[in-house]
Formats: structure tokens, C-alpha cells, sequence
């Protein structure tokens, strides 16, 4: 009976050896082989015995060293996740049917997250260059076993699946919104769709921003328009506009141009890009900044005159400029008479010349001042110029030259009729008789021109001059009965249809006076002779 027992004991310490050493033979894995997973996400597991038929086996899974399914037929056991509380460490026991004989497993842990993950979606650049693509990335926060879904759209166009793309990483040249979300498991578990990313295509034309009006320099007040413009084929399609500058960015428009009044905030770059109508996501490329500089000071311009005082019935000229050579472009100028006046000038009031020269014939007050662009900007008004009337100049005197005149007039007839009195003393008897004496005319003509070669210079008279001079016989000392006279003419008539000689002619006159009367003794019948000379007398000119 003691060998019995003992031989009872022994079997049984060697069965608990051989079942404590076949325990550590059974496997307890997890399918999917994720370290962590998601609510809703599905879960296998699974105990494998390793030895003779899995029917053979009862299993039981525990949690945490507590039961968590009991004696179960299927090796396997899945189930949906329903909460975080499912995170633990896992184990497995089989039992063999029919008898005593049971195995654990080995442990396995899982983490389950609250919230349902979204997938990021980034881009290396939301730009594709001319003839070039962009790399879109798609991530989620556990990346265990994920695979992606990617998804496309535009404004005309509704979401669609990217065929054949489930990679983490695609490269795409189309512009457009995309939008990715990660896939796993089976059933499938999706994320939460990424964000929208915008991709837009760049289109080879160039576009450039210009100024209206084209002025190098602008002022503040004034208003201007800012005009994108499409180069290289860019008149064939309908475009939007977008544009970047000092305030804050423009939404898209079919304008080309914008409009404003520029202040100091207007100082600054601005750039512009464009896009076609039909293709939201496709556009060309930011524009090289255009840098606009608006002057704070209000310009003023100078005005001019070519002298202050008016000539009689004369004008004076008026010039306004604007101050700045290089702020010159585009100015009207505008004329104000008088400081209250704020009437331009017209056409009536003076005579335009040219933009900023006009010529003015009143006295007065004068101003202008600058304008241009639509509104008008003015300029300050100009310091005022003063014109006033000239006095009528009195008229020259002729005192100096009347004296002058006749003096050389007188000079010359007393020559003259020296030289008769001198030709009288030589011929007192033949001279005072009527004769035609040939000889006697050409000597007295030849006495005349000599005297008159001295005098040339003394012909400049203005009409016709006459001398009447009396002259006596002095042979005659006792009876004063005869007389001469002698009369010299400038003949202008002659003087002008010769222009190299002038004329004077000498008339002498010989007059007896009456005898004294003797008693018984008729008086004689009185006789005058006249002799006629012609004197040349030669211009200043010869």
C-alpha cells in the first residue's frame, strides 16, 4: 500500500512538469499587428496551441490577468473595438478536452486611442512651375498599415477618386483642390478626410502691371489706375485677376485694372496674377512688383513774364511751369486775373500761345496754377507777378534839328550871293544890260557850281528855300537908283527824279529906282532885267 502511493505521487509531479513545460508552447497573437488602434477599429485574436487538432482545445482569453472570454471553441476571436477601455495586456489558455491538461500563452499589449484620426495633407509647393509637377504627401497619426485615398475637384467640376493612386506620396501637374484620407484593416476603417489644399498650375504667360496715367511722378490726392496686363497670347482668353499689394489682397475678379486715390498708405509694391476663367486652378505667375511713390507735398509751379511793364499798345508775355522738371507730365495750366478773381482767363482775356505761355495787353494782378487727371488734381496757385501800363513816351523834339536845318540853308544862299556881288564889282557896267551873252551865263554858271561843290554837304533841305537879298551898284555912290535882287530856289521835284544831283536855281532881279525928278526934265521909263543861272549843287551822297 506505501508502494502505491508513492508511485501515485510520482506521476502526478510528472504530469504538472510536462503541462507546466507544454504552457509556454502556446502562442497569443493579434491581428492586425498594429501597436495601437482606433474606436470602431476591428481586432483579431488569436491562440494557437501548437499541438494535435485545434478542436481538441477549449480556449479562454484574459485581460489583465482576468477573465475576459471564457471557454470558447474557436481559437480565434474578433470584435469591434467599442472604447479606450480595451487597452491592456492580453493572454490565452487552452485546455485539452477530456482531460486536465491546459497550456497558457504568452502576453500581448494593445493601446486604443479616443478620437477617430483625420489625414494631413501637405504639399512641397502649392505652385507648379511651366511644364512641371508638385509631390502632395498624406499622413495620419498612427501610420501602422495605412493606405490612401486620394481626391480631386474644381470649381465646375464635382469631387472625384484619383484612380490608382494609394501611395503615402503622388505627384500631380493639374491644379486643382485635393483632398487624401487613410484606409486599413478589413473591414476597412477610414480617417477623417484631409483638408483642402489648393494646387495651381502655372501658365507660361507673363503679365505685367502698368500705370495710368503714366506719370514718373504722383502726388497725394491724385487718382490713378493700376492695369494687370497678359503678355504672350493673353488677348485670346477670358482671364480673372488677382492682386497683392500694400493693404490687403484682392479676391479674384474680372477687372484688370483697380482704381484709387493715392495716400501715404498707397506708397509700396504691387504685383498681379491672372487666371483663366474656365480653369479656376491654372493661372500664371506673380507679376514683377510695380513700386508707386506718392509725393506728400502739393506741388507749386512758378510763373514767369518777359518784362513787368506793358509798351504801348503792346503785350507781355506770361510762362507758369510746375516747379518739378521731372513732375512735368500732363499738366494744363489755368490763368486767374487779380488776387480775388477764381475765373480763369479765357480767349478774350489774352492770347494763348502754347500749354503754360499766354501774352497779355491789361495791367493787373496775375496768377496761374496746374491741373490734370480725371478728376483734376490742382497744384498750389503761384506767387502773383504784377504788370503794369507803360506812360505814352513824349515825342521826340525837334528843336535841334530845325535850327541846324535852316542855319545850313542860310549858310549856303549867303555864300551864293557873295560870290554874285564879287561877279557884280567885275561887270558893273555889263551886267545891269539885258544880254544873251553865252560867255557871260558860263561864267556865272561856273562861279555858281564851285561855290555850290563847297556846300554839298548843306543841300538837305526839306521843300523849296527862297533868299531875296538887295544889292547895290557900288559904281553908283551918288545916285541910289538901282537895285538887285536875287532870288535862289531848291528845286525838290528836280532832286527827286535824280537822285545824284540836286538843283538850285539863282533868279537875279535888276531894278532901276526912280530918278529924282530935275525940273523941265521927263523922268525915264523904268527897266527890269532878269538873268536866269542854273546851279547843280551835288547830294550829301556824292
Amino acid at each position: 500500500m506505501g508502494a502505491t502511493l508513492l508511485c501515485e505521487l510520482g506521476l502526478f509531479l510528472l504530469c504538472t512538469l510536462l503541462c507546466t513545460g507544454h504552457a509556454r508552447d502556446a502562442v497569443l497573437t493579434i491581428e492586425p499587428n498594429w501597436s495601437s488602434f482606433f474606436i470602431g477599429e476591428f481586432v483579431t485574436f488569436k491562440c494557437d496551441m501548437n499541438e494535435k487538432k485545434d478542436t481538441d482545445w477549449e480556449y479562454q482569453f484574459n485581460k489583465d490577468g482576468r477573465e475576459f472570454i471564457r471557454y470558447s471553441k474557436y481559437k480565434h476571436y474578433e470584435f469591434q473595438i467599442p472604447s479606450t477601455g480595451y487597452s491592456g495586456k492580453y493572454q490565452c489558455t487552452g485546455s485539452r478536452k477530456w482531460s486536465f491538461y491546459t497550456k497558457k500563452s504568452n502576453t500581448a499589449s494593445i493601446t486604443v486611442l479616443a478620437d477617430k484620426p483625420r489625414a494631413t495633407l501637405t504639399a512641397a509647393t502649392t505652385i507648379i512651375p511651366v511644364g512641371g509637377s508638385v509631390t502632395l504627401t498624406c499622413s495620419v497619426q498612427s501610420s501602422d498599415g495605412w493606405k490612401y485615398e486620394w481626391f480631386r475637384r474644381t470649381q465646375r467640376t464635382s469631387e472625384g477618386k484619383i484612380r490608382d493612386q494609394q501611395n503615402r506620396d503622388i505627384r500631380v501637374s493639374q491644379g486643382g483642390i485635393y483632398r487624401c484620407r487613410g484606409t486599413r484593416g478589413n473591414p476597412v476603417y477610414y480617417t477623417d478626410i484631409s483638408y483642402d489644399v489648393t494646387i495651381e498650375k502655372t501658365f507660361s504667360n507673363k503679365v505685367v502691371v502698368k500705370q495710368q496715367p503714366n506719370w514718373p511722378q504722383i502726388f497725394r490726392g491724385e487718382t490713378i489706375t493700376l492695369t494687370c496686363e497678359v503678355q504672350e497670347g493673353g488677348e485670346t482668353t477670358e482671364w480673372e485677376y488677382e492682386w497683392r499689394g500694400p493693404r490687403t489682397s484682392t479676391q479674384w475678379t474680372h477687372n484688370n485694372d483697380v482704381t484709387f486715390r493715392v495716400s501715404e498708405s498707397s506708397s509700396g509694391d504691387y504685383m498681379c496674377k491672372s487666371r483663366r476663367r474656365d480653369d479656376s486652378y491654372s493661372s500664371t505667375e506673380w507679376s514683377e512688383a510695380f513700386t508707386l511713390s506718392g509725393s506728400t507735398d502739393q506741388p507749386k509751379p512758378q510763373i514767369t513774364s518777359d518784362m513787368r511793364d506793358l509798351p504801348v499798345e503792346g503785350s507781355v508775355t506770361l510762362t507758369c511751369s510746375v516747379n518739378a522738371s521731372s513732375s512735368s507730365s500732363g499738366w494744363k495750366y489755368y490763368w486767374y486775373r487779380d488776387e480775388n478773381s477764381s475765373k480763369p482767363l479765357t480767349t478774350q482775356d489774352a492770347v494763348f500761345h502754347s500749354n503754360g505761355q499766354i501774352s497779355v495787353s491789361q495791367e493787373g494782378l496775375y496768377r496761374c496754377r496746374g491741373g490734370r487727371g480725371n478728376p483734376v488734381y490742382y497744384t498750389e496757385d503761384s506767387q502773383s507777378v504784377r504788370i503794369d501800363k507803360k506812360a505814352a513816351p513824349e515825342p521826340e523834339s525837334s528843336s535841334f534839328l530845325t535850327p541846324l536845318i535852316v542855319g545850313l540853308v542860310c549858310g549856303v544862299l549867303l555864300i551864293l550871293l557873295l560870290l554874285l556881288l564879287c561877279r557884280f564889282k567885275q561887270s558893273k557896267d555889263s551886267f545891269f544890260v539885258r544880254t544873251r551873252s553865252t560867255n557871260q551865263s558860263s561864267a556865272m554858271n561856273h562861279m555858281i557850281k564851285d561855290e555850290a561843290q563847297h556846300s554839298q554837304h548843306a543841300s538837305t533841305l526839306q521843300g523849296d528855300a527862297c533868299v531875296y537879298e538887295s544889292i547895290k551898284d557900288l559904281h553908283d555912290t551918288q545916285n541910289d537908283y538901282s537895285v538887285l535882287y536875287a532870288q535862289v530856289s531848291h528845286d525838290r521835284a528836280k532832286t527827286k527824279k535824280d537822285n545824284n544831283d540836286s538843283l538850285l536855281y539863282a533868279q537875279v532881279y535888276y531894278t532901276k529906282a526912280k530918278p529924282k525928278r530935275h525940273k523941265g526934265k521927263p523922268a525915264p521909263a523904268a527897266a527890269d532885267e532878269t538873268v536866269y543861272s542854273e546851279v547843280k549843287s551835288q547830294t550829301a551822297l556824292d
